[in-house]
């Protein structure tokens, strides 16, 4: 994968808008470190600070400033015969969404650009690296957690920097009262809006998310089943077992030896 130009923290003052024709080849990638103001076919949208857009080659690119700076990271790339290994990553395009680890990707923009504009031999290796990894972490990001596009639901903020949060603490005891506190609404609200924006129950989310730390730490550690289970929160090691086997299909040990 080839990075065409890139540009980090870039800021334009107030007042700042553009609109590109279609480029027929190559996307364009913004993640915005302010608000600004975006417009796909007829409709604008408000983008808040650590939104994330991916343009294709096809889309015509029209974004301005809200009234205030206009502060970005952003990149042209193309694939180079990785196509297969873009599209595999089913990101969606063309289409503003709310990443909620920005300064993440923000720092990965950033060393892109420092090897852009290196004279280092693995130059062109290293920036190949680093793109897949930003593209890579963005569509974790979306199948894992889900992407919410900006405009669903008055309440996507807040419930997706609450999911961010069940996914990285998986020890911690979660239940609906506390996520329900949480994000400031009853319980029965907040339960029919979680399903409604994430297609799933909050209760199952929080047990997703203990799997999805389990399955890390089975891969990439020595740690014990037993180990596991607790780092998972879980008080009862059978328990975490079977649960582990109904959603995976297989015990944490055959998990483990698979990888």
């Amino acid at each position: 994968m080839n990075v065409q130009c890139i540009g980090f923290n870039t800021v334009h003052q107030a007042g700042y808008s553009i609109k590109r024709e279609p480029v027929q080849r190559g996307y364009m990638l913004i993640l915005m470190k302010s608000g600004g103001v975006f417009t796909f076919g007829n409709e604008k949208q408000r983008a808040e600070k650590d939104s994330v857009v991916i343009y294709d080659g096809q889309a015509v690119q029209e974004y301005s400033s809200d009234g205030e700076m206009f502060v970005y990271d952003w990149l042209k790339f193309d694939t180079d015969g990785d196509g297969d290994f873009f599209d595999s990553l089913e990101i969606p395009v063309n289409t503003l969404i709310r990443y909620t680890d920005a300064d993440f990707l923000s720092e990965i923009i950033r060393n892109i650009a420092n090897e852009f504009y290196s004279v280092s031999q693995r130059r062109a290796k290293m920036i190949d690296s680093l793109l897949k990894t930003l593209l890579i972490k963005i569509s974790e990001n979306n199948a894992v957690r889900g992407i919410i596009p900006q405009n669903a639901d008055p309440h996507y903020s807040v419930l997706t920097e609450l999911r961010e949060k069940i996914y990285r603490n998986p020890r911690q005891k979660w239940n609906v009262d506390t996520m329900a506190s949480y994000a400031n609404m009853s319980r029965s609200n907040f339960q029919h809006i979680y399903r409604e924006l994430f297609g799933v129950s909050c209760i199952s989310d929080v047990i997703a998310g203990k799997i999805e730390k389990a399955k890390e730490l089975l891969s990439e550690t020595s740690c014990t089943v037993s180990q596991v289970s607790a780092m998972c929160g879980y008080d009862n090691e059978e328990h975490f077992m079977r649960q582990f086997k109904k959603l995976v299909g297989v015990t944490p040990t055959a998990y483990r030896k698979k990888k």
